[in-house]
């Protein structure tokens, strides 16, 4: 594996204009950190993926490389373009397991992190490491959010989000499980208890309906609870996945690995939104790929589709009026979620998007003074890496917000 790595990192041009860097959504100092990796110095190069990513261990495994990094590769143009993805997972992990915790002094002034997933990680780390008293709030009984409940083992370790709650905790960031703000307790209570901001990183956990008959059925289930705890779901043979997303993709693949014999992944439009990679993951595992059928209704033995004619710009411009039966034991639908709306319509003050999304700043901030909000709860369903890109920036609001408040 090592020897691998290095002659990988040994193919980088260290290009003055890195594209590679471009193409990253998180802007990561790819040649430089490949650079420092070369000459001897893995720590070094560690700290400077860290500092831009905290959850570069997690990007590097999970991210769209294809389209990002490695996709504007220059070696990519005439041949293989470098993997990047291998050589930033071989420093990162190594970083995050033999990593000082780097913090400055305690202040003293409490900030509350509501969720756990990749926003509040990332918040989290950022605040403690400036030094303040953080506190997360998870209404599960795990931290990771979408990377523990939301991407399969086979293609996110969860030990790989077990080490970030040790470094969390090395940190000395406090983690309540099991609390969901909104039921016994809300925003109003933590600034009562005082903490001066807070930051609500909740995701998008709560999945959108096809609002079609049948949705309600036995055998009918949405794709982001059943990724949650897939061995508690009876199949059978022939599973319909409803979706065109990498939901759709992971929920395909973690069905065949169930034991499903068939499993087909129908699509409303002529393309897929998943990555190609994904698309083709799913393909070769067994998954069949069948386009321009839009669900109408749901009974006890399948789906009924209609067919869809799409427009040049993949829109559906018609469906046929003659639905026709698809068998299925078990339906999955995966097209889309929503955030759970406890804590964004119980908090005073607190402004919402006709999408059911919070409002931000520029920055991060709410119509609210001292309430943040970062991720998924801000964007919808987006990847990690934005989320892990948003969130840097929203701690360091959080961190000028609270400088002036003391002031």
């Amino acid at each position: 594996m090592a020897h691998n790595v290095i002659a990988e990192a040994k193919r980088c041009l260290n290009c003055k204009n890195p594209l590679c860097r471009k193409g990253c959504p998180i802007n990561t100092p790819i040649p430089l950190m490949i650079s420092s990796f070369l000459n001897g110095d893995i720590k070094k190069a560690g700290k400077m993926l860290f500092e831009n990513n905290p959850l570069s261990a997690v990007c590097s495994i999970v991210c769209n490389h294809g389209n990002q990094c490695q996709g504007h590769c220059v070696r990519g143009i005439k041949g293989e373009p470098v993997e990047i993805s291998t050589i930033e997972n071989f420093i990162s992990s190594h970083y995050l397991d033999s990593v000082e915790v780097e913090r400055a002094e305690p202040n003293g002034i409490k900030v509350a992190v509501v969720g756990a997933g990749p926003a509040g990680i990332v918040i989290a780390i950022k605040m403690a490491q400036l030094g303040y008293d953080v506190t997360m709030f998870e209404s599960k009984s795990e931290i990771g959010g979408v990377l523990r409940y939301g991407i399969p083992e086979f293609r996110l370790p969860k030990t790989i989000i077990d080490r970030y709650e040790t470094f969390l905790k090395r940190l000395g960031v406090k983690i309540k499980f099991n609390v969901t703000i909104g039921k016994a307790f809300g925003i109003e209570e933590l600034f009562r208890d005082g903490f001066k901001a807070i930051s609500i990183g909740t995701g998008v956990t709560w999945p959108i309906s096809l609002n079609i008959k049948g949705e309600t059925l036995g055998h009918v289930h949405y794709g982001v609870h059943f990724l949650e705890r897939p061995e508690v779901y009876e199949l059978g043979n022939n599973v319909v996945v409803i979706g065109a997303g990498n939901v759709a993709m992971d929920v395909a693949r973690t069905a065949l690995r169930r034991g499903a014999k068939n499993v087909k992944i129908v699509v409303r439009s002529d393309r897929y939104t998943a990555s190609e990679e994904e698309k083709e993951y799913a393909e070769i595992e067994g998954a069949e790929f069948i386009f321009n059928k839009a669900p109408v209704e749901i009974t006890d033995e399948g789906v009924m589709f209609a067919d869809t004619v799409c427009d040049e710009n993949h829109r559906v411009i018609s469906t046929s009026d003659k639905p026709e039966l698809m068998k299925a034991d078990t339906v999955m639908i995966c097209v889309s979620q929503r955030p759970s709306n406890l804590i964004l319509t119980q908090t005073e003050g607190l402004e919402i998007n006709e999408r059911g999304l919070a409002k931000i700043n520029e920055d991060g901030s709410t119509s609210r003074p001292g309430l943040f909000a970062s991720g998924d709860v801000v964007r919808g369903a987006k990847t990690v890496v934005e989320a892990a890109e948003t969130s840097k920036r929203v701690a360091f609001a959080m961190d000028n917000y609270l400088k002036n408040l003391k002031e």
